[in-house]
Order: structure tokens, then C-alpha cells, then sequence
């Protein structure tokens, strides 16, 4: 029987080592120490076959009794120094990778379109990040160092056992195929399960950040028991899985090991019994079954190694269909310093995905430059859609979107992204400081005067001046030290720094009280000046300013115009004005 090695599993542990090999300088070192480390291994027998010989002739007075004493000492010293390069010196290539690996995987998240991460688990892609990893590390590190020794060391000892008797040593390797092909069978089982393994580690880890993440609404609705049941099932799942990878080992280390002893019993009858015709002193009978003793530990080390490689494998999958996932298009070639901000859709057409049909159709409309814009409708009509096409989260089905006449796709994404700021009723802060998050990314390099400036602007100042450290107080983790208005506030102030020709606001004044309201809707009016504002608001008092107002409906424009004009039209949006101001 021929055992063939998946080529898939070939190709993915090759390029899982592409991320070993720039530390070929640790490596070649590290491999000629196991090199060294097998050979020395090799002399047990052979002390052990010297030490039996002098025992039985009676020797132990003759000559210096130093000489196989200090000998031991001193080559078991060197095995040990061996021993402790290999495993220091591929631990720190495997790390190594591990670290390179993990920054590969990272930049690959940041540069994916916003539509994978809208279909990914958040769980899920943070373990691949840390458990998967992980798996890696023991696959491109440990392992390495156990297939290289103990294959040195298992066909060393093959050569002694041959050395001290062939014919002994045939009978032995007769076993040799039917653990080859146990081998074959459990590592299509370990790297099977290990997969499960994985995806159970994901399971694990969404639920436990969708549980921390949303603590308060746990609490306050009574939901412990809930979330505590589902976690207990995937806890389980995962408990399952460990446990029946350890069942596989576990009978496979047994396994083989009484094979093994099968064939020493087979050595044993045959010598004993006089059948062959099989001379042999005690000595080399004790050299030959010290030999065939130390075969087993390499054996089983190979066999249970085979555990982490395996795994390691499907850990590697996983991440390499991550980092062969394609960024986001960008096939734009044309620079844009600072844009006029002139904006219009052409008959845009978009939808998530052919199932669930489009969200947008045949959107046009037009926003000069420095025109406030309103978009207006019930929720689930299509407005959050619509202004995340225009810095490109999206690219539009049909239809084209311009920015100074330019269709958007023609510009190079960060140009374009450059020319547009935004807000999100949804506010994401970062674990730093306030001034950090108001000068965030490439805001860095701003001076702390228009931070400062900002600030006051959006009435950052006004609470930061109570904090011990002002602006540089620390807003913790998703800003939860902040109230919901405080970091609405930095948001804008962040918006504001970035004076962007471009501005979008997503229900940007929605979780502040009515004073700090007022006075941010007078600072955001003297930025909107000069600029083009896309205002999505649910309460229309805010909007009733604005230069033009689109109401959508299921995903089309079903009115436009000014306010007045459209309230004295008596359609779609003089009743929605009419529903809010009766509330």
C-alpha cells in the first residue's frame, strides 16, 4: 500500500514554513544541534552494551573505572546544550512567525471592504487572530524540532539494531507499515476534528464579547440564564471536540506501542526458542533491546506530534483564506488634493446581496457645493446606505456617483476618502485619550491649539475641564467613562479637525440634551459653510434649515425639496412631519 500525502496539506504546510524560512540563521544552527543530539543519543546503547559486557566478564576492575563514568558525563552534558539551542532557538523562529503572522492577519482585517466584516463574526475573527495562531506557533516551532530529532533519532536506532543483529532487526520493521498507515488514518482524524476545534473556539469567543459588549442590556432585561445556556453549549461543544482528539491520540499511542511490544515478544520467542540459528552474547542482546527501547519514546513523541501538526495545518487554512480574501477595490488612479464637494447620484442602484433584492433604486439627486443636504425617512428606506456609498464602503450596482463630476471609482480611495468627514449615530471611540481620539489616524500630526480649537467647538471643553486630566483623560474602552452626549461630542470635534470639503452626519446631534444640542448644531453650522453637508435625520426639526430634503421610501426618493415646499405639497414627508410634532 502507498500513502500519498494530500497535496492540499503539502501546499499549506509549505506556505505556512514561507513564514519560517527568513530565519534561516537560527534554523541551520538549531537543526545541526538535533543533528548533533541524535548522534549522541545514539552512544546509550552502546555504553549500555559496554557496561553489560564488563558485568558479565567479570571487568569492572580492569582498567580506569573514570573512563565510561566521565565519558557519560561529558556527552550527556553536550546532549543537553544540544537539546536546549534546538528547543530555545526554533521556539524563537516559531514566535518569530507566529509575530509576523498575527501583523499579516491584522493588516488584512484593516484592509478588507466593510461587507466582509458586516458578514463576519467579530468572535470568529479575533480567534483566528489569537487561537489560531497559536496553533501555528507549536506547528512551526516544536513540531519542526520533533520531526527532525526524532526521525534522526528513530533511524539511528534502526542503524544500531541493525549493527548489533539484521535478522533481528527485520523482524521489527515488518510492523513498520501497519503504523504508517495508523499514522495516515489518525492524522486525517486529528486534522478533521481540529478544524471543529476552531470553530468552536469562534462559537466561544462571539458569545463571550457579544455578552461583555452588551452587559448592560443582559442585565437589565434578565437575560443571564439565556446567555449563560448558549455559552454552556458551546462551552460543551468544545469540551466534546478536545476530548475526542484525546481519545484518538491516547488509543493511537496505545496502539502502536503494543504493536511495538508484539514485535519484541516475536524477538523474544525467536531467540529463546532456538528456531533461527541466532548468536548472540548478552551484551549485544542488551545493546540491541536498549536500542529498540529508545525507538519507542521518538516513535510516540512522532505519533503525538502528529497532533499538533495536523492542527496546526487547520489553523493555517483558516487564516491563509483570510489573507487570500481580496482588500478593497481600488482601482482608482486619479489624485485629488481637495475637492469643490460637488455631489450627485445617477440613477444608483444597490443591494447587499441578489437574495434579499436592492436597497437603493434609481437614486438621483444633486448637492452643490456647500449645500445642506437632508435625507429623510422611516427606518429601513435606504438612508445610511446611501451616504455610506459615497466615501466608497460600498461600490454601487448600476449607476454612477460623482464628486466634481468625477465618478467616484476614478479617484484613488484614500484621496477620496480624505475629502469626507463623518459622523455616525453610532459613535466608536477608541481606548485613548480625548485629544487622541479627536486627532485620530492621520489627524496625528494636528496641533494641540486646534484640538484645542475643535474642542471648544464642539463643547468638548466643557466637560473635559471637570476631568482631573482634561483633554488628555483617558475615555476607556468604546469610551464608556464618557456619557453617550460626551462622546457624541468628541465625534463631531473629530469631524471638525478633519475639515473635510465633505461632511456626513448620521444622526449626529441624536444623544445630546437639548442645550449641548443647540450649542453643536451653531458650531456645525458655521462648518457647514463652504461645505457639502449629507444630513440623515430622524427628527425633522433639524433638518427644516436645510438647503434641499430627499424622503426616501423603501429604497427610492419619493419626494424633494425644501421644507416648506414639501410640507405644502400634503405627501409622504408633510406626514411624517405631521406623526412626529402630534407625538
Amino acid at each position: 500500500m502507498v500513502l500519498r500525502l494530500n497535496p492540499d496539506v503539502v501546499s499549506v504546510y509549505r506556505r505556512l514554513l514561507s513564514y519560517v524560512s527568513p530565519y534561516w540563521y537560527i534554523i541551520v544552527p538549531a537543526v545541526a544541534a538535533i543533528v548533533i543530539y541524535a548522534g549522541i543519543s545514539l552512544t546509550v546503547p552502546l555504553f549500555l552494551r559496554d557496561i553489560i559486557d564488563q558485568l558479565v566478564e567479570d571487568e569492572l576492575n580492569r582498567g580506569s573505572p573514570f573512563r565510561l563514568p566521565v565519558l557519560i558525563a561529558v556527552v550527556f552534558a553536550l546532549r543537553g546544550a544540544m537539546d536546549f539551542f534546538t528547543v530555545y532557538g526554533l521556539n524563537w523562529v516559531g514566535r518569530s512567525a507566529i509575530r509576523d503572522l498575527r501583523e499579516e492577519l491584522f493588516i488584512s482585517y484593516l484592509r478588507l471592504p466593510v461587507g466582509y466584516h458586516d458578514r463576519s463574526s467579530t468572535g470568529a475573527l479575533i480567534s483566528k487572530l489569537t487561537f489560531n495562531t497559536e496553533q501555528v506557533a507549536e506547528a512551526v516551532s516544536n513540531a519542526v524540532a520533533v520531526v527532525v530529532r526524532d526521525s534522526l533519532l528513530v533511524l539511528g536506532m534502526l542503524g544500531m539494531m541493525i549493527y548489533f543483529n539484521l535478522r533481528l532487526t527485520l523482524l521489527i520493521v515488518i510492523v513498520g507499515p501497519v503504523i504508517a498507515l495508523l499514522v495516515w488514518i489518525m492524522s486525517r482524524a486529528f486534522r478533521r476534528q481540529s478544524a471543529r476545534i476552531q470553530d468552536s473556539m469562534g462559537d466561544v469567543t462571539r458569545l463571550t464579547e457579544q455578552t461583555l459588549r452588551g452587559n448592560r442590556i443582559v442585565k437589565i432585561f434578565a437575560g443571564e440564564k439565556q446567555e449563560q445556556a448558549q455559552f454552556v453549549r458551546v462551552n460543551a461543544k468544545n469540551f466534546r471536540l478536545h476530548l475526542r482528539v484525546a481519545a484518538i491520540r491516547s488509543f493511537g499511542d496505545a496502539l502502536i506501542q503494543y504493536i511495538v511490544a508484539l514485535g519484541v515478544a516475536v524477538i523474544v520467542f525467536f531467540v529463546f526458542s532456538g528456531w533461527f540459528s541466532i548468536e548472540l552474547t548478552a551484551a549485544t542482546f542488551m545493546g540491541f533491546i536498549g536500542a529498540l527501547a529508545m525507538l519507542l519514546a521518538p516513535l510516540k513523541r512522532l505519533v503525538n506530534i502528529n497532533v499538533a501538526l495536523q492542527r496546526g495545518i487547520a489553523a493555517a487554512e483558516s487564516l491563509f483564506e483570510v489573507l487570500d480574501e481580496p482588500g478593497e477595490p481600488d482601482q482608482g488612479t486619479m489624485p485629488l488634493a481637495r475637492a469643490h464637494g460637488n455631489v450627485a447620484y445617477r440613477s444608483v442602484r444597490f443591494g447587499y446581496d441578489d437574495a434579499n433584492g436592492p436597497v437603493l433604486e434609481d437614486v438621483s439627486f444633486e448637492a452643490p457645493s456647500g449645500s445642506t443636504i437632508a435625507v429623510v425617512g422611516r427606518s429601513g428606506s435606504g438612508k445610511s446606505t446611501l451616504v455610506g456609498l459615497l466615501p466608497r464602503f460600498y461600490n454601487v450596482d448600476s449607476g454612477r456617483i460623482l464628486l466634481d463630476g468625477t465618478d467616484i471609482r476614478e479617484y484613488r480611495l484614500a484621496d477620496l476618502r480624505r475629502q469626507i468627514s463623518f459622523v455616525s449615530q453610532d459613535v466608536v471611540l477608541f481606548d485613548d485619550s480625548i485629544a487622541g481620539n479627536i486627532a485620530y489616524g492621520a489627524l496625528r500630526e494636528c496641533s494641540r491649539s486646534d484640538i484645542e480649537r475643535v474642542a471648544e467647538a464642539a463643547h468638548v471643553t466643557e466637560f473635559a475641564a471637570e476631568l482631573p486630566d482634561g483633554l488628555d483623560a483617558q475615555v476607556g474602552e468604546r469610551g464608556v467613562l464618557l456619557s453617550g452626549g460626551q462622546r457624541q461630542r468628541v465625534a463631531i470635534a473629530r469631524a471638525l479637525l478633519k475639515d473635510a470639503p465633505v461632511l456626513i452626519l448620521d444622526e449626529a446631534t441624536s444623544a445630546l440634551d437639548t442645550e449641548s444640542e443647540r450649542r453643536v448644531q451653531d458650531a456645525l453650522g458655521r462648518l457647514m459653510q463652504g461645505r457639502t453637508t449629507l444630513v440623515i435625520a430622524h427628527r425633522l426639526s433639524t433638518v427644516e434649515d436645510a438647503d434641499r430634503i430627499i424622503v426616501m421610501k423603501d429604497g427610492c426618493i419619493v419626494e424633494e425639496g425644501a421644507h416648506r415646499e414639501l410640507i405644502g405639497r400634503d405627501g409622504w414627508y408633510s406626514m411624517l412631519h405631521g406623526m412626529q410634532f402630534a407625538d
